[in-house]
C-alpha cells in the first residue's frame, strides 16, 4: 500500500541526514516479510568460509553488518557471487586454504562480526588487524580475548585487548572448557568457532541457554557438536559446503509485532519468521503481558538440529504491565527496546532488571531508552541494570518532539513504533537513524507498506 503522505518519513542526505519523523498511525493492516535473521546470515557465511566447497545461502540479509563478514571471507580468499542481494555463493578452500588478507579487516558497527571473526582467525596460520567504527572500538573484546588466549590464542589490541583494534597472530588451539559467565551467545560462539580447529574438544557451558544458532548450523556443514542440558562441545571438525535458508529476522519482526499489538483495529500477518526458542523470548513477555491476540503458525518441526519457522498473526491488545523475570533477560536482550516502547503504552508498571549487559550494546541502551521515553512523556526510571516504566494505558497521552537514538538502530526503531501512538497533530523527530540499515535495510519502506494514517 503506497500512503500520501507517509506516516513514517526518513531523510538520508542533507543538513538533516540520519533523521525519521514519526506521528499518529490510524490502522495496521497486511502481511509483510521482514529480512533475513542476521545472526543467521553471520554465522552461515562463516561456516560456509570454513567449509570446503560450495555453499549457497539464500534469505540472506544484505544489510551492512552481514556485508563486513562477507567482505572480510572475501579478503581471506573465499570466491564469493550474490546472484540477487538475498542470495550468496560461496567457494571455499577450507579453513586450511584461507589466506592472509592484504589490509585490515574493518567490521563496521557489528559486534557479532568481530567477536564471532576472533574465534575463527585464532587458530589460523596467519596474521589479521580486525577494527570497527568508532562505537565498535568502544565495546568490551577481553570477553572473547582471554578465552581464546586460554586456548592458546596470540591477540594483541588496545586496553591489553579489551578493545578493537586487535592484531591477531594465528598459532595452534587446543580444546578448554570455558564457563560463559556472560551469557553471551557471540562469546559461546567465537570459542565453539576456535574449537572446530583445536587439538581435542571444546566445551562452553552456560547459566542460562542463550541462542543457539552456531549448534543448529554446524551439523550441516558436517561439524561435530554434541549438546547435554546447558553443555555444547564441539570437536575438531573439517567442514564441508552446503545449502541453506535463512528465516525472517524474529528480533525485526518484533517492531512489527509491536506495532500491530498497540493499534487498535490492527491485523497483521509476519511471513516466515524465525521461531528458534532461545530467540523467541518476548512471545513469553508479551503472553505475561496479556497479549490475546498473538497466534504463531509454525511451518516445521521444532527439533534442535534445524532452524524452526513459521507466521505470526498479531492484532490489537490492551496489555498489562509485569516484573519480568530476570531469567528471561538473555533471550529478550535485544528486544528490550520495544518491550519498552510496549510497556509504555500497558496499564501499571513494567520492571526489567538484569540486563546490564545493555549498557554496552550499540549504544548504552538502559540510558538511551530511558532519555527517549521520558521525552514523550512516560515516567521511566533508570536502573544500573535496568529499567522500570510506568505505562500509560493502551490510548497514551504521549507528547511529540525530538528523540536521539545515540546511533543505535533497535532505540530508533523502538520509538518509531512508539511514536506512531502520538495524539493526532503531534509527531517524533528521531535523530541518529543512519545504522537502522545496519540490521534492518527498508525499514521505513516495509512500515508505510502496512500503516494507513
Amino acid at each position: 500500500m503506497n500512503n500520501t503522505p507517509e506516516s513514517l518519513t526518513e531523510t538520508r542526505g542533507g543538513p538533516d541526514a540520519g533523521r525519521m519523523r514519526i506521528r499518529r498511525v490510524g490502522r495496521v493492516h497486511g502481511s509483510v516479510r521482514v529480512p533475513g535473521d542476521k545472526s543467521i546470515s553471520h554465522r552461515s557465511l562463516i561456516l560456509g568460509g570454513l567449509a570446503s566447497g560450495q555453499t549457497v545461502v539464500t534469505g540472506f540479509l544484505p544489510s551492512d553488518d552481514c556485508l563486513r563478514t562477507l567482505s572480510a571471507f572475501s579478503s581471506l580468499g573465499v570466491q564469493i557471487s550474490q546472484t540477487d542481494p538475498s542470495s550468496v555463493h560461496l567457494d571455499s578452500p577450507g579453513f586450511t586454504g584461507l589466506a592472509e588478507p592484504d589490509s585490515i579487516l574493518d567490521f563496521g558497527n557489528s559486534g557479532t562480526a568481530s567477536r564471532l571473526m576472533c574465534g575463527v582467525l585464532a587458530g589460523s596460520s596467519f596474521f589479521t588487524v580486525m577494527t570497527g567504527d568508532d562505537s565498535l572500538r568502544k565495546r568490551p573484546m577481553k570477553r572473547v580475548v582471554e578465552p581464546l588466549s586460554s586456548m592458546g590464542a596470540k591477540i594483541d589490541g588496545a586496553g591489553a585487548g579489551s578493545r578493537l583494534p586487535l592484531a591477531i597472530r594465528g598459532n595452534p588451539l587446543k580444546g578448554i572448557y570455558f564457563f560463559n559467565a556472560h551469557k553471551s551467545a557471540q562469546v559461546k560462539s567465537s570459542i565453539l568457532l576456535a574449537g572446530l580447529n583445536a587439538e581435542g574438544p571444546t566445551t562452553v557451558e552456560e547459566p542460562v541457554q542463550t541462542r543457539d544458532h552456531t549448534e543448529r548450523l554446524l551439523p550441516l556443514f558436517g561439524g561435530k557438536v554434541t549438546r547435554e542440558n546447558l553443555r555444547t562441545t564441539v570437536h575438531p571438525s573439517r567442514l564441508t559446503g552446503t545449502r541453506l535458508h535463512v528465516p525472517g529476522d524474529f528480533s525485526s519482526a518484533a517492531f512489527f509485532l509491536a506495532l500491530g499489538l498497540l493499534t487498535p483495529s490492527s491485523s497483521l500477518t509476519l511471513e516466515d519468521v524465525g521461531l528458534n526458542p532461545t530467540r523467541t523470548g518476548l512471545l513469553r513477555v508479551l503472553d505475561a503481558m496479556k497479549a490475546r491476540t498473538l497466534r504463531v503458525i509454525p511451518s516445521n518441526p521444532l527439533t534442535g538440529e534445524s532452524e524452526p519457522c513459521g507466521n505470526i498473526h498479531v492484532g490489537f491488545s490492551e496489555l498489562e504491565g509485569i516484573d519480568v523475570p530476570p531469567e528471561w533477560i538473555p533471550n529478550i536482550i535485544d528486544e528490550i527496546p520495544i518491550l519498552a516502547a510496549c510497556a509504555a503504552c500497558a496499564r501499571g508498571t513494567t520492571t526489567i532488571r538484569g540486563a546490564s549487559e545493555l549498557r554496552v550494546k550499540e549504544s548504552d541502551r538502559i540510558r538511551g531508552i530511558a532519555l527517549a521515553l521520558q521525552v514523550l512523556g512516560v515516567p521511566c526510571e533508570e536502573f544500573p541494570d535496568g529499567l522500570s516504566i510506568k505505562g500509560l494505558g493502551p490510548e497514551p497521552r504521549l507528547k511529540g518532539g525530538t528523540v536521539d537514538s545515540l546511533n543505535d538502530h533497535r532505540i530508533a526503531m523502538a520509538m518509531a513504533v512508539l511514536g506512531s501512538r502520538l495524539p493526532e497533530g503531534e509527531s517524533l523527530i528521531i535523530r541518529g537513524t543512519d545504522f537502522v540499515s545496519t540490521s534492518f535495510p527498508g525499514f521505513t519502506e516495509l512500515f508505510n507498506q502496512v500503516v494507513e494514517c
